[in-house]
């Protein structure tokens, strides 16, 4: 049995259609996979960009991942931006599940000031934004899919940003890398509990997903520790013992490349201190 992921760059297969390219910014390497056809693993046909973080950790700063992520939303966002609804998807009591409504805590929503800020020197150009986390279902009684709908049809944003969780089947790639992808996401399939799925086809407007893989199958780990192909199947998902470093790390680094990807208009700084 396959392993389970929701990672391009472990997901392609020669037998599958599928075309890679690759671009360096500094230390952050991208790889670009347009997969032409939905895979074995229930992932949908699209445009995926995948960048290699590494241990971010590490790095000195975020600036390269910055880049790298607003050069990626710039390829697969249309042109034509000017109200966006972004939504953290997940549960913030949960470690490998908080990504999304961390990220999106961080981001500067504007649709309630933009007309009072339009009038000030500098800020005529901001652009509208709306952020939202939704939390699980558990929670809410309510999917996911449900509020994301319904607040599209009331803001009627131009395209939406969706932030989840996601699975590895490869160790090293535990929240060092960030996939995005424009054929959308089902929210909680990282963590095994798919839900109805946020998309052009649901959405009808273009839905871009930024995932990070938190978890993997003890399964896999099992076997890179016995060398044993026939270890027993289980549902047990597990997560680094640093997941609380790597995660507030990650979470800044992205939301503040999306801070300034939202606002393209205004000075990189001013934006970042508004948040």
């Amino acid at each position: 049995m396959e392993n389970r992921t929701d990672l391009a760059i472990e997901f392609e297969k020669p037998a599958q259609k599928s075309r890679t390219q690759h671009k360096n910014f500094g230390r952050i390497g991208v790889v670009f996979s347009n997969l032409e056809e939905d895979n074995i693993y229930g992932k949908r046909k699209g445009k995926y960009a995948t960048l290699k973080v590494g241990n971010i950790s590490l790095l000195p700063d975020y600036s390269e991942i910055e880049k790298a992520l607003v050069f990626c939303l710039e390829k697969l966002l249309p042109k034509k931006r000017e109200k966006v609804l972004v939504a953290g998807l997940g549960n913030r009591e949960i470690t490998s599940d908080n990504i999304g409504p961390n990220i999106a805590s961080k981001i500067l929503a504007t649709r309630h000031i933009k007309e009072e800020f339009s009038k000030l020197d500098g800020f005529e150009k901001m652009k509208s934004v709306s952020v939202i986390s939704p939390s699980v279902l558990g929670k809410t009684g309510v999917e996911t899919s449900e509020i994301i709908s319904a607040m599209v049809e009331k803001i009627k944003p131009d395209c939406v940003i969706v932030i989840d969780a996601l699975c590895a089947s490869k160790i090293e790639n535990l929240f060092s890398v960030i996939q995005l992808c424009d054929s959308g996401i089902s929210p909680g399939s990282g963590v095994k509990n798919n839900r109805k799925e946020l998309s052009y086809e649901t959405l009808k407007i273009p839905t871009v997903a930024i995932g990070v893989p938190t978890v993997i199958e003890a399964k896999v780990i099992a076997k890179e520790l016995t060398k044993n192909e026939k270890t027993q199947a289980s549902e047990l998902l597990v997560t680094p013992k640093d997941a609380d470093l790597l995660s507030e790390n990650i979470t800044q680094a992205i939301s503040t490349a999306l801070n300034v990807f939202l606002q393209p208009d205004i000075d990189r700084e001013i934006v970042l201190n508004l948040v």
